[in-house]
């Protein structure tokens, strides 16, 4: 029996530990994938913290791996391929918290939630893309905004930092947003035209001596500041949030009479639209800024992640 490494989640409030395990074996329709790389992303806190509804578990949902057998039926992709998988699993599943993820040297996977990842990028460069890639650029593309439209990111942390990159890329007048003056430097390079210190300045002013936002980006989980932010959108603009929190918004309905305003969510897509973010960038030159752990430092780069410490991706890859 072939065996593999993997960090399991062995029960509910038990800590993440390095175990040896068979290599799973697909099944119909799916693919066994030998993995180079997996981010490690805040929603990997679900399956950490005991919302699986099975244990043990292997967290992960940011995986780019080596097609390297094929289950019964299995005829969309070839031995060999590079692909991806991101959050949603197929057949309505959550990659690493309803079924096993990749923090592990394989994975099985369903092959119709896989996406080709071409030459061009790195795997451990496209891992971040599989999720925190994708949210982000799905946000901004099906936004209201056009080309040469005010477009604000708040955060510029491991979301935000790619944010920014797809914002400018796609032709907006890009802010960056953040508090305190060091992450200017980086937030210009990245490509905004304009740096906010929320320290310093009120955010919502800014924007409106700038004409007002189309879109605001909220990609950092405080409900008190994206509920500020409101009020530096301009007329039918939009607020996005892509920031996972459970903290209620501090919001009156004056706020979205005003505008008209439009307050909305964005989660994570489907492998076409993980595809997408992946050409893109690919084709625009948009890369995650990423930390690489091996893959028995999970813990430590997960720890790392959740209190902010990365900068600004956390990668687990099981070559180094």
């Amino acid at each position: 029996m072939t065996m593999m490494r993997a960090i399991q989640v062995p029960a509910k409030g038990e800590p993440m530990k390095l175990v040896e395990i068979p290599v799973p074996v697909p099944g119909e329709g799916q693919v066994l994938l030998r993995i180079e790389a997996c981010g490690v992303c805040n929603g990997d806190s679900m399956a950490i913290g005991g919302a699986s509804p099975e244990y043990p578990r292997i967290p992960g949902h940011e995986v780019i791996g080596i097609v390297d057998q094929l289950g019964h039926g299995s005829k969309k992709w070839e031995i060999g391929q590079r692909v991806g998988i991101g959050w949603h699993g197929g057949h309505d599943h959550v990659t690493g918290l309803t079924i096993d993820g990749g923090y592990a040297e394989y994975m099985v996977a369903f092959e119709e939630a896989l996406t080709r990842i071409p030459d061009e990028v790195s795997s451990e460069e496209a891992a971040p893309l599989m999720c925190a890639g994708e949210t982000t650029f799905s946000a901004l593309r099906n936004s209201s905004a056009r080309p040469g439209d005010l477009v604000a990111v708040s955060g510029i942390g491991g979301l935000g930092h790619l944010a920014v990159q797809y914002a400018k890329k796609a032709g907006y007048q890009t802010v960056a947003i953040s508090r305190g003056s060091d992450k200017e430097k980086l937030a210009r390079e990245l490509g905004a035209h304009h740096y906010i210190d929320s320290d310093k300045e009120d955010p919502a002013e800014v924007l409106k001596a700038l004409g007002g936002a189309k879109v605001i980006l909220a990609t950092a989980p405080n409900s008190k500041v994206i509920s500020s932010l409101i009020n530096g959108l301009g007329k039918d603009g939009e607020l996005i949030i892509v920031a996972g929190s459970g903290e209620r918004l501090e919001l009156s309905a004056m706020d979205f009479l005003k505008g008209p305003h439009t307050v909305k969510g964005s989660f994570t897509g489907q492998a076409k639209e993980v595809e997408a973010a992946v050409r893109f960038s690919v084709l625009t030159d948009v890369r995650p800024m990423i930390e690489v752990f091996p893959l028995d430092k999970a813990s430590e780069a997960y720890e790392k992640m959740m209190s902010a410490k990365t900068r600004f991706r956390a990668v687990l890859s099981m070559s180094k």
